[in-house]
């Protein structure tokens, strides 16, 4: 054990050099405390080692996951540390009239590359796998707000009064305060910002279940429950338990804006029966994979790059700092792929961050939409392109926005479909000049774009139909669902005015459609200066 760090090991040679060394160690006590069990640790590769090898980037990098069990000796009485406690759930009554409220942030995350196919530094085909070990912590208020992340603007709750957040691992029984085996999620994305000004999302993975809390520099009197998260405890999950076939599922079995997972019929319960299956996931499963050209020095020169890690959790009050980016700068040694443990780390999302970058004569533009389906962002940057050209890039984030489909079964919700939009429109003035129309998912697959229309009032895109529609499903292929960006751009010959555009629901209800107040080429005069209202 290294003295500055306990939960972090060394493993010594006969030498006297620690040539790996184990920490994200998540472990709890069991057997009534007669049993150590580390659920998962994270094997690394010592500087000493990656030194020797001649690759000094691989440094600390997660090569294995690991897992014990050992017995241990008691002393005492040896009563058990997690025995059902009396917790203070998100809406308990707190004191002085308040209640008590969830809110989970994302102290720190660093990502890294975990393994590709076909990789040849260039390839459109490979398949890179990169997967971040993820730390959060709870709020720390009890009754004065104090900064959780001192600095960050997002980093101080309004949740006077912290709530216990329940953390129980699928399948592992019946529990409070939702009756079931509640536990937060995790998901990851890429984002490439293109040297135009314009931002791609080129990657984002499945959901990994969250299982397990060690509740580490908790306050006093919490954190005493491995399965529930006290008022300012820490936890880790490691590269290698990010990267666990058994932990990670798609992101169509939750619905996001209530982090309810729909258990029956999902990958570890297909027939619904309330005894888990094996998950059916390889490698490259529910990962968050790149294809080489998309990030590329070679093929994307002059690109920069955003990682981006969310945690999820129930009735969390605010979804944006349990998410934070940081920089990355992708690069090929000839063999493996590395971002760098990632700079300039900070709370909120991608989008978040491109709506602020500096973009030279552009004006910009974003609202938020927020309902009890969730949350949406849609944002627009209109570049001045000279000669009487702009070109307008919208994009549109949905953070936690699905109109889901859910019933009940006999061991646990089924979600039928959470989709979220099929169509978005942007208001044009009669008479203008629309050109390079452009749809971008991130996904290389042309099969499954947006196709748009371009008529005489309008610029839409439609997602495309299901080739075999299911019956009371809509029939929407590759919608825009949570946790995913796409981007609508084209160039007209008029500056930008306030306008409304439109996203429409894939699933039938009230409302069909969102609408937005952000910019639009709705003159149908060409401004000499580009963005003055007539």
């Amino acid at each position: 054990t290294r003295a500055d760090d306990s939960l972090l090991l060394d493993l010594v040679g006969a030498d006297g050099k620690a040539w790996f060394y184990v920490d994200r160690l998540m472990y709890e006590l069991i057997d009534e405390n007669r049993t150590l069990a580390v659920r998962t640790m994270d094997l690394r590769i010592s500087r000493a080692l990656a030194e020797r090898l001649g690759h000094a980037d691989v440094a600390d990098w997660a090569i294995a996951d690991l897992e014990m069990t050992t017995e241990i000796q008691r002393q005492g009485s040896g009563n058990e540390p997690n025995g059902g406690g009396v917790y203070d759930w998100a809406g308990t009554p707190a004191p002085m009239g308040g209640v008590y409220e969830a809110d989970l942030f994302m102290q720190a995350f660093t990502p890294q590359y975990s393994r590709c196919t076909g990789c040849t530094g260039v390839a459109a085909s490979s398949q890179v796998v990169f997967t971040p070990s993820s730390t959060l912590i709870n709020n720390v208020n009890d009754g004065t707000a104090v900064a959780t992340i001192p600095g960050d603007p997002l980093g101080t709750s309004e949740a006077l009064w912290t709530a216990d957040i329940p953390w129980y691992q699928k399948f592992s029984g019946t529990f409070a305060p939702y009756n079931n085996d509640q536990h937060p999620y995790l998901i990851w994305n890429m984002y490439r910002v293109n040297p135009d000004g314009s931002i791609d999302q080129i990657g984002r993975s499945g959901v990994k279940h969250a299982f397990l809390t060690t509740n580490v520099a908790c306050a006093d009197g919490h954190g005493t429950n491995f399965h529930v998260l006290g008022r300012r405890c820490m936890d880790t999950y490691g590269t290698g338990n990010n990267d666990s076939s058994n932990d990670l599922g798609p992101r169509s079995e939750i619905i996001p804006a209530t982090n309810e997972w729909g258990r029956c019929k999902s990958i570890y319960d297909i027939n619904c029966d309330g005894v888990a299956n094996a998950s059916g996931n390889t490698q490259y499963s529910q990962r968050l994979i790149v294809a080489e050209s998309q990030m590329a020095p070679a093929t994307q020169p002059g690109a920069s790059y955003l990682f981006e890690s969310w945690y999820l959790a129930r009735e969390d009050i605010n979804i944006y700092n349990s998410m934070a980016t940081k920089t990355v700068v992708p690069s090929w040694s000839g063999s493996i792929w590395n971002l760098g443990s990632g700079t300039n780390y900070r709370l909120g999302s991608a989008l978040d961050r491109w709506v602020n970058l500096p973009a030279p004569a552009a004006q910009v533009a974003v609202q938020e939409l927020v309902s009890s389906e969730g949350h949406v962002k849609v944002a627009v940057k209109v570049f001045d392109l000279g000669a009487g050209s702009w070109r307008y890039d919208y994009v549109v984030m949905n953070y936690d926005f699905a109109r889901a489909v859910s019933v009940p079964g006999n061991f646990g919700l089924e979600v039928v479909h959470n989709y979220g939009f099929d169509r978005f429109t942007v208001p044009v003035a009669a008479g203008l000049s629309i050109s390079a129309i452009n749809f971008s998912d991130g996904d290389m697959n042309a099969g499954n774009n947006w196709t748009s229309i371009n008529n005489a009032t309008t610029v839409s895109w439609t997602a495309p139909v299901l080739p075999t529609p299911r019956p009371n499903v809509p029939a929407v292929l590759n919608p825009l669902n949570w946790g995913t960006m796409y981007r609508f751009s084209f160039v007209a010959n008029s500056g930008a005015i306030a306008g409304g555009v439109s996203l429409h629901i894939a699933q039938g209800g009230t409302p069909q459609s969102l609408v937005a107040n952000v910019l639009a080429p709705i003159s149908d005069l060409v401004f000499a200066n580009g963005f003055d209202a007539p």
